[in-house]
């Protein structure tokens, strides 16, 4: 049986809000990030991802007490990301209830991290977060970014990704930063060129807008699907995407 395409809300989180913004920037107001994740479980959301948007760029560590709140609410895996730069924070961050820990920033800084949380905690409990968008500068087409998309660390997207598996990441986030909040569909080049290189599941993030956009990520190879606006603001239901998904042939839990 193929294994079933998982849908994922997102909840971007900032002062203890979720937000939602375009391109990374201009970040709005999108609801109480309890009340959403508890709207989203009982919705038939397969795991729900949680990033504290700003811990890095503030140098601050992950609001435990509402990963922890969000973790009592919900029964299904939990992502969490956001200023996590040790096996400290990975641990504290398991303590509070995370299913598992996404790292971007601390990991282009230190790859070596990658290595240390896989040897401790296993490799599934490490997803690798990946802010990219197209430059002519990088080989493949497409760069590393770091600090919320806000510097271009200058690394190759399809290398570092190489790199990372080898390290022992468990799971690719794969943002595109060029499709974040436009609707206008997943960055379908991007994810067909990760998945030429990926030996791990990859989750496309970034860009969708309607149900079909679902189904497009999945032909394009995605093992699961992750967004936030569409799901914030009611456009699209994780039940519509399901279905769309459902009807193009991809199994679904």
């Amino acid at each position: 049986m193929a294994l079933s395409v998982r849908v994922i809300p997102c909840l971007d989180v900032a002062d203890g809000r979720v937000v939602k913004g375009v391109n990374f920037e201009n970040l709005r107001d999108a609801g109480d990030p309890v009340e959403l994740a508890l709207r989203y479980y009982e919705a038939g959301a397969d795991e729900l991802t949680f990033l504290d948007v700003n811990a890095t760029v503030d140098n601050r560590a992950t609001m435990y007490e509402l990963v922890t709140k969000t973790a009592e609410s919900v029964f299904i895996p939990l992502t969490v990301g956001g200023g996590v730069r040790s096996t400290d924070d990975v641990d504290r961050l398991l303590g509070a209830g995370a299913d598992k820990v996404s790292v971007a920033s601390a990991a282009i800084a230190r790859p070596e991290l990658i290595g240390e949380i896989a040897n401790k905690f296993g490799s599934q409990v490490l997803v690798l977060s990946l802010d990219l968008k197209r430059s002519e500068r990088a080989t493949s087409g497409f760069t590393v970014t770091s600090h919320g998309g806000r510097t271009d660390s200058g690394l190759d997207a399809i290398e570092w990704i190489k790199r990372a598996q080898e390290l022992g990441c468990g799971e690719l986030l794969v943002n595109s930063i060029d499709a974040d909040g436009t609707l206008d569909g997943f960055d379908i080049e991007l994810l067909e060129a990760v998945k030429s290189v990926s030996r791990v599941p990859v989750i496309a993030s970034g860009g969708a807008g309607s149900a079909q956009d679902f189904v497009a990520g999945a032909k394009a190879g995605a093992d699961a699907l992750l967004a936030a606006s569409i799901f914030h603001d009611g456009k699209v239901t994780i039940q519509e995407a399901k279905a769309a998904l459902r009807a193009a042939g991809f199994e679904t839990r």
